[in-house]
């Protein structure tokens, strides 16, 4: 396949370690003070696309996009300084107010100008963890797609990609190009930014869209009504009778309530 094109959708997201804090209308976190960085899958995502446009060795590009707020370019930065070759910044101040659906419809009006051979996203966001974007811009681009993927391959004629199904299991599917995929944590190995790559970084350029410029100013369908810590409890709980009987009680709690076995 020549002048590959794989179209990348980054999010940036509170880093893990980062204190977190309800804001005072308690319909998000408290973003004073907080430290980002590239949404994990995200960054299997864009490891992934590197990795075909190497494998590929033909003239093409990877272009990462995500929407968000000015900080957002520091995290698309990242992404050209481990080898992504332009990046778009949907320049969106509310991005947190909008639901997967107002998200994927701004990746989809910067994404469809771009004609992709394919597009990449994470299967899921570390703050909301819906794994919905990915699936619901396939449907506005008019693309097939597959999601929990491990690992993609370019065929002639179009695209063999390995799912991760439940316990152990996996599935090795054919699709035609283009395509979404929504790409699962760990298949490959992730890269780091080279200092020659993050200089190079500085020239890659970068182009700034504004959401109101797409048409699509505002109005999620779904409103995020309120957000609030899990509580902390502990409990204690004596179990009786012989030692038989109280570990296969422990073993009944164990799978149906602490649900960890």
């Amino acid at each position: 396949m020549t002048d590959m094109k794989i179209i990348v959708a980054i999010k940036q997201v509170p880093e893990r370690d980062a204190p977190l804090r309800i804001d005072s209308a308690a319909q998000w976190i408290g973003e004073s003070g907080l430290r980002y960085a590239m949404n994990e899958p995200d960054a299997y995502a864009l490891e992934e696309a590197l990795r075909l446009k190497e494998s590929a060795g033909t003239e093409g590009e990877v272009v990462a996009v995500s929407a968000g707020p000015e900080r957002v370019g520091t995290t698309l930065r990242e992404a050209l300084a481990k080898g992504a070759d332009r990046a778009i910044h949907i320049v969106c101040g509310d991005l947190a107010s909008r639901d997967a659906l107002a998200v994927a419809r701004l990746l989809a009006a910067a994404i469809q100008p771009e004609n992709p051979s394919l597009v990449l996203t994470g299967l899921q966001s570390e703050d909301l963890g819906q794994g919905q974007t990915g699936v619901i811009l396939a449907e506005l681009l008019g693309l097939p797609h597959a999601s929990l993927i491990v690992q993609a391959e370019m065929t002639a004629t179009g695209l063999k990609v390995k799912r991760e199904l439940e316990e152990g299991w996996f599935q090795f599917i054919e699709l035609p190009a283009p395509a979404v995929l929504t790409i699962q944590s760990g298949g490959n190995k992730l890269r780091y930014a080279t200092l020659m790559g993050i200089k190079r970084a500085k020239t890659k350029p970068v182009r700034t869209l504004a959401a109101a410029d797409l048409g699509l100013a505002s109005a999620p369908a779904v409103i995020l009504d309120q957000v609030t810590l899990p509580q902390k409890q502990k409990s204690t709980q004596m179990l009786s009778g012989s030692a038989e009987e109280a570990a296969a009680a422990l073993v009944e709690k164990l799978k149906f309530e602490a649900k960890v076995l």
